[in-house]
């Protein structure tokens, strides 16, 4: 039974898509609250057609809502207009299922997917009535929780969280939520709890650990402020992922998600070790999933929802080593129902294309290559497995089976780049071009022009990566790296079928200290927000001038953070955390960079980064065929 919607329907008729708001989607869980004694309010904080398309919240609502007595809800950031209407109405922040305010959950739960939108989770905190700040808050208040990769540099944030779970969800929250019970029944508070909690594995709670400055601005230490706390938080990994909680009833939300389909974890982890790449690095090992066990869930899941599109998801589907296998089932089964199966992270080859003609109308879709770099020099530096002969023999694949638009994706500021390696973007984008006249003949071209667009991000160090050290462009430099890109196209012999896009230089700069940023920026995060900036994520509502003041205010300088190389003896904000790949490991990496070297992808040769402890995935594979 529903019960009563939080918002009137005048409210609802006011806003745009108020299906956001009204909760009761099908495979959505509602329990009797007689029998559930702890609730968490699953917060995802964007807009909900962003949050729906989340596969890790519905892996965790799927887990929670199995356990006994646990009922867990979702709450995602108003948009601009409601959240304009709930404050000046005092309207509190509600979860979909039961439309009871977030005030009266045990736990409001927070995934943490990208930088920009930490001010959104002020403005959760703000509108369900917590103080933002987590030692303002009292006996009654819910335990607001962090997860996801973001935790892998929680102290930008960590004065806003009681308490954050670094790495994979399936392996401590029910121990998390036995202890809770515990605390309650013992009627120990708040603060007990918290300080019982940090003795379960993966749980960093901020408030029990110290940091000081150094006069140079760089943290002179970083400890415990009591006995008996981890020094060092280790990440979580959930090695049985065959055996893991799946949902297999995923909710169909009644309006266009922003990725309306069934998605398939095909396996997590990736061992190509691109030095740019932080997921890379963090969700280590690579682990698989059974075929046998995708099957069932891919047939189970498109039954329970009516999708008409299934999606396998992982770091880079070319490398599951059962892939063949599984294609060939769904590609049978799929297209008996009319169901689009799409491949994301595919490396462009023979067999990828061949896959593709099957499961694509080719006609539609656009091809996507992201070398990364231009030259191979920098290829090279970013240690991106690809050659430009692979780049164009892929090409040439796929113009002969009928493609005629190719997506290419770039970073410029990347470490040791120079004006001649960002030049090679445009010619590497021409040499495709070309490779389209030479490769399909004038009579099959029936008038088509070959498309080709040209998009570049600006390079973002991020913790846990072998460029974690190096220095981030500034705003100006970035821009004059774009201007090379845009005057390089215009010089090439087939510009014509080029286009060129580029991402807003001032996100990236303020991503780049929210990344890489200590303790300290969170009073930047406050005084920012409360200027009224949220949604950042979002180009119309990013306002860069709101977060230029609030540093300025602060006394903060954002190039500290961004523009200075970091010496590798340095603390820094993360090193408390324990991702698997170790600081050795890393630093390697960084030297192997600057000399230029390319190391082998895992499964042609372990490089000892460390992984290999958590006893399991490919490190095993591995260790196992040498010790047989």
């Amino acid at each position: 039974m529903m019960s009563k919607l939080a918002l009137s329907d005048d409210i609802l008729l006011r806003v745009e898509k108020p299906a956001r708001y009204i909760g009761g989607e099908v495979n959505a869980v509602i329990k009797n609250k007689a029998e559930v004694d702890v609730r968490i309010a699953f917060c995802f904080p964007d807009v909900y057609e962003i949050g729906m398309s989340h596969l890790g919240l519905q892996i965790l609502y799927d887990m929670f809502n199995r356990m006994e007595g646990v009922w867990c809800e979702r709450v995602y950031s108003p948009w601009v207009d409601l959240d304009a209407i709930m404050r000046k109405e005092n309207i509190p922040l509600f979860a979909l299922e039961s439309q009871d305010k977030i005030l009266d959950f045990d736990f409001l739960a927070v995934t943490l997917q990208y930088e920009m939108c930490y001010t959104n989770i002020l403005q959760i905190l703000d509108l369900s009535h917590i103080p933002l700040l987590a030692k303002e808050r009292g006996e009654d208040m819910p335990i607001v929780i962090g997860g996801g990769p973001c935790t892998y540099n929680p102290e930008p944030i960590a004065d806003f969280f009681d308490l954050f779970y670094i790495g994979e969800g399936e392996t401590r929250y029910g121990e998390l939520i036995a202890l809770y019970r515990q605390c309650k029944q013992e009627g120990a508070g708040r603060k007990e709890f918290l300080k019982r909690a940090v003795g379960i594995p993966g749980i960093y709670v901020p408030a029990f650990y110290e940091v000081s400055y150094g006069e140079d601005g760089t943290i002179a230490s970083f400890r415990p402020a009591f006995e008996g706390i981890p020094a060092t938080i280790r990440k979580e990994a959930e090695m049985e992922l065959s055996h893991a909680p799946y949902p297999l009833k995923p909710i169909v939300p009644f309006m266009r998600a922003t990725q309306d389909r069934v998605v398939l974890e095909i396996m997590r982890g990736c061992m190509r070790g691109c030095r740019f790449c932080q997921a890379g690095q963090i969700y280590r090992p690579v682990r698989e999933r059974d075929v046998d066990t995708l099957k069932s869930y891919a047939l189970e899941a498109l039954k329970n929802t009516g999708q008409e599109e299934i999606s396998l998801s992982s770091l880079s589907s070319s490398d599951y080593t059962k892939l063949p296998e599984l294609l060939d089932f769904l590609i049978e089964d799929c297209s008996q129902r009319h169901v689009n199966i799409s491949l994301p992270s595919l490396r462009i080859d023979a067999f990828s294309l061949d896959v593709m003609s099957k499961v694509q109308d080719v006609k539609k879709t656009s091809l996507t290559f992201a070398p990364e770099a231009g030259s191979q020099r920098l290829r090279n530096v970013i240690n991106k497995g690809l050659t430009e002969e692979d780049i164009l023999h892929g090409s040439a694949l796929a113009f002969q089976g009928g493609w005629r638009r190719v997506k290419l994706y770039f970073m410029l500021g990347l470490p040791t780049e120079t004006n001649e390696d960002i030049v090679k973007i445009a010619e590497l984008a021409d040499q495709i071009a070309a490779t389209f006249y030479a490769t399909v003949p004038k009579e099959e071209r029936k008038g088509g022009r070959v498309q080709i667009v040209v998009s570049t991000s600006f390079f973002v160090p991020k913790p846990f990566t072998p460029f974690q050290w190096a220095p981030q462009c500034t705003k100006e430099e970035f821009l004059e790296k774009a201007y090379t890109v845009r005057n390089a196209i215009k010089e090439q012999l087939n510009q014509k079928n080029i286009k060129y896009n580029w991402h807003e230089a001032d996100v990236s700069v303020l991503e780049g200290v929210l990344a890489r940023g200590d303790r300290r920026i969170s009073q930047v995060l406050l005084k920012v927000y409360q200027k009224g900036a949220f949604y950042d994520a979002w180009s119309e509502y990013f306002n860069n001038e709101k977060w230029m003041e609030a540093f300025a205010e602060c006394g903060i300088d954002p190039g500290f953070y961004t523009s200075r190389e970091r010496d590798t003896e340095e603390i820094l904000p993360w090193d408390f955390i324990d991702c698997g790949v170790t600081k050795a490991f890393l630093k390697k990496e960084w030297e192997r960079a600057q000399r230029e070297e390319v190391t082998p992808n895992c499964r042609k040769e372990c490089q000892g980064c460390g992984a290999a402890r958590f006893g399991g995935g490919i490190c095993y594979e591995a260790h196992h065929e040498d010790s047989d």
